[in-house]
């Protein structure tokens, strides 16, 4: 059975007619990932309210590389790519089984880049921290796409497109990242929550384009004034939106979630589509 074939197979049992939500989720410090708190319990509780997905996958901030990859292995290591953080944190382990059939159908679906099925990476923070509270029993195969660092947000809007249907089949995709994130400014005293002016700013400008379906704007966001600028000091953890956004089709609505700012300089503004 070929790879084409065993995606088929892997696929059948889901109507074509149930198209899964997007996700873009807010996931803020690793803590996340095994502290039981309001993020968390959000993540756990979008999961109750959509169909069980057949697959993940996932567009992590923390994998950001030249070119297109695709998680291609049977089962992807969990990678701790962080530092100064309890000995408890490290020791998780999230042993979801990868699928490289749905690896191959998706490179396959990419048609504005050649996609390296990668063998080497596995599940960075960006996606394990938030899916091992939505899923806890790592039963439901989790990939991960790599982010082009070479290419802007309307490149990775466009990509995104080009996987959409992959939602037909019952995959879920999800971004992880944070709409603002600038760590050099983070406060620890605004730690369990609250932002900057600039910070309240820049998400509500976010928030607005996003349930005003002003995507255009979003993609063009250096362009929105100065306290975005700030937001967005470096692409990687706002460029998964795109990926989420541009998934969204013309009736689609849009519902926001975890809609906090925390440390001063982060949002934990998650999206969801569909």
């Amino acid at each position: 059975m070929n790879t084409l074939q065993q995606f088929n197979q892997f696929t059948a049992n889901l109507p074509q007619s149930d198209v899964m939500p997007a996700l873009f989720m807010g996931h803020g410090s690793p803590m996340n990932g095994i502290e039981l708190n309001e993020f968390s319990t959000g993540w756990a509780n979008v999961a109750k309210a959509i169909p069980l997905p057949k697959a993940i996958l996932v567009v992590s901030a923390h994998w950001f590389t030249n070119g297109t990859k695709i998680t291609a292995m049977d089962f992807p290591p969990t990678i701790h790519d962080f530092g100064g953080f309890p000995q408890a944190l490290f020791d998780v382990q999230y042993p979801a089984p990868g699928n490289p059939a749905l690896a191959q159908e998706t490179a396959q679906l990419i048609k504005s880049a050649h996609v390296e099925l990668n063998h080497d990476w596995g599940l960075d923070h960006g996606a394990w921290t938030v899916i091992r509270h939505m899923y806890p029993q790592a039963d439901i195969p989790v990939l991960q796409l790599s982010i082009d660092y070479t290419k802007g947000p309307a490149y990775h809007y466009e990509l995104a497109k080009e996987i959409a249907a992959l939602r037909k089949k019952g995959v879920l995709i999800l971004g992880s990242g944070n709409m603002v994130h600038n760590l050099r400014m983070l406060s620890w005293e605004m730690i369990n929550g609250g932002g900057y002016d600039w910070a309240n700013e820049a998400n509500e400008k976010f928030k607005s384009a996003i349930l005003n379906k002003d995507h255009r704007s979003l993609m063009q966001y250096e362009q929105m004034g100065s306290e975005v600028k700030l937001a967005i000091p470096t692409p990687e953890h706002y460029l998964p939106l795109m990926y989420v956004l541009g998934l969204q089709t013309a009736t689609e609505d849009v519902n926001l979630f975890n809609d906090k700012a925390v440390g001063g300089s982060l949002t934990m503004t998650s999206v969801k589509i569909g």
